[in-house]
């Protein structure tokens, strides 16, 4: 039997992807479970709808990300932290603080699972973080850590 899956099945497809199931694992669970669609002809064209809904939505979140890129663009965070007279901080700089920075200074709502610091930040001076937006958007900050 062929369905229509509405969410992303390990062991058999991605979302708005056309499978062939055996028609009592379609009908007794994934379509109950509102898992999949049988595929109709009225489903096909639905899917066809979504997918095209879903690509135009996909280019709107990439456009607003690239916007947010080319604001962050040229810009330095500036981060306190205590530290020792040798200048070594103590504990470290992590994704939190610079998320709330971002947030603080510039306006810019970024989750912290984006963010990926390449290096250790435990002396004072100035790093560079990644941001990954979206697979196809990324860009790097620079930021630095001042004694407060």
């Amino acid at each position: 039997m062929q369905i229509i899956l509405l969410k992303d099945i390990d062991t058999l497809g991605e979302r708005h992807e056309l499978v062939n199931v055996k028609p009592g694992y379609a009908r007794n669970y994934l379509i109950p479970s509102k898992m999949a669609l049988a595929a109709n002809a009225t489903n096909k064209a639905k899917l066809e709808k979504l997918r095209s809904e879903e690509a135009a939505h996909e280019a709107d979140r990439i456009n607003d990300f690239k916007a947010l890129v080319s604001k962050l663009e040229g810009q330095t965070l500036r981060i306190g932290a205590k530290a020792g007279t040798s200048g070594k901080i103590f504990g470290s700089v992590t994704s939190v603080q610079i998320m709330q920075a971002l947030k603080d200074q510039m306006g810019i709502d970024v989750i912290r699972k984006k963010i990926e610091l390449p290096e250790e930040v435990k002396v004072l001076g100035t790093y560079t973080a990644n941001i990954n937006f979206h697979p196809e958007v990324h860009t790097t900050v620079q930021f630095e850590v001042v004694e407060e």
